[in-house]
């Protein structure tokens, strides 16, 4: 094959046959590229005919320079084309070796499963979101003042020690509750207007693992802040949401609790949903399954976070998504929700209906 028909190759010095063998020659984008160096490249053949045009007369550096512009502009289209083709033989032949049989049976893949605290969450979130409320999160690495002070529990309070803390700093600490959001909320909320939100997330407290204690669990709390809030909205908002989490037949009851930060606190039960109330080893017999606390922020709360007590009023309420797994799906230790055994969770996704 001739190449470069329309070039005067000899009035630049170069021979015709030597330069088609060696076009001809190529087998590679390897050898493409050398070539291209070679004739075109910055210390190529041409660009040196170029840098001797200075020492022409007028006439021959002006016949030169066309000679010279018409090579390099053909030999480009040349070389772009050489490349192409190797370039569409190299795809030729991939798609000839990654070829596929359809016909053959699939492999079975690991797809994995929703972790059963994970699924209790968003269950959770999902039934408080349908009702209005927003979901926050806060840090895990939470200062003494939001975990303790602002929430009623100044320095030597009692109830400290149920709580019994991982101290990083006689100031921070791992925060052993998830109200340090609630707290932040209120004092991030200028306006001191209206609030009504959940707070999911990990908390960490100083206990011996066992069955049913660990030293990190999770914990969602909710916070209602407004005008005229009363003990008839927290009874109606957890009855709504407790029958959605464990179903429309069970009851609730509530009983007289103490908490710190709420005044007057509730503990609240369901029936329970194993026996329907006859007693069973899930409720000890009694028929009922404490779920949560819960009760009024307490006006010391509220002062301290720069609401004004005699203004607002509000609810509050914490449940622990561990609980309600291990009561939803018959899990009976709770270190099996942190081994990371994955035969675990492949047979709690089996049990659910789902894939493994």
């Amino acid at each position: 094959m001739e190449y470069l028909k329309n070039v005067d190759l000899e009035s630049i010095g170069i021979d015709r046959k030597t330069l088609e063998k060696e076009i001809s020659s190529l087998s590679s984008i390897k050898d493409v590229n050398e070539l291209k160096v070679k004739y075109i490249g910055k210390k190529g053949i041409i660009t040196e005919l170029y840098g001797k045009m200075s020492s022409l007369s007028v006439d021959m550096k002006k016949q030169m320079g066309i000679n010279l512009n018409k090579f390099k502009t053909e030999f480009t289209e040349i070389i772009e084309e050489m490349i192409k083709k190797f370039k569409d033989e190299e795809l030729k032949q991939k798609l000839e070796n990654d070829k596929i049989d359809v016909t053959l049976l699939a492999t079975k893949l690991n797809i994995g499963g929703v972790h059963p605290i994970t699924k209790v969450i968003d269950e959770i979130e999902d039934i408080f979101i349908s009702m209005g409320y927003d979901v926050v999160e806060g840090p895990e690495i939470e200062t003494d003042l939001y975990n303790f002070e602002k929430l009623n529990l100044p320095k030597n309070h009692p109830a400290r020690d149920s709580q019994d803390s991982f101290y990083i700093t006689d100031e921070y600490l791992l925060r052993t509750q998830t109200s340090p959001v609630q707290a932040r909320c209120m004092d991030a909320n200028e306006k001191k207007g209206p609030i009504r939100i959940i707070c999911p997330g990990k908390t960490y407290r100083r206990d011996n693992d066992d069955a049913t204690h660990s030293h990190q669990f999770t914990q969602i709390e909710g916070l209602v802040i407004d005008e005229g809030i009363s003990l008839a909205h927290l009874k109606g908002t957890l009855e709504i949401a407790l029958k959605k989490l464990f179903g429309a037949d069970r009851e609730i009851r509530f009983r007289p609790s103490f908490f710190p930060f709420t005044e007057p606190s509730i503990e609240v039960d369901v029936s329970c949903f194993k026996c329907n109330k006859e007693g069973c080893a899930i409720c000890k017999n009694t028929g009922w399954i404490e779920i949560l606390g819960s009760g009024i922020v307490h006006p010391n709360v509220l002062k301290n976070c720069g609401y004004d007590p005699s203004k607002y009023t509000g609810f509050a309420f914490g449940i622990g998504p561990e609980r309600v797994a291990m009561l939803k799906y018959g899990i009976n230790d709770i270190r099996d929700f942190y081994t990371n055994d994955l035969r675990f969770l492949k047979d709690f996704n089996r049990l659910e209906g789902g894939e493994q």
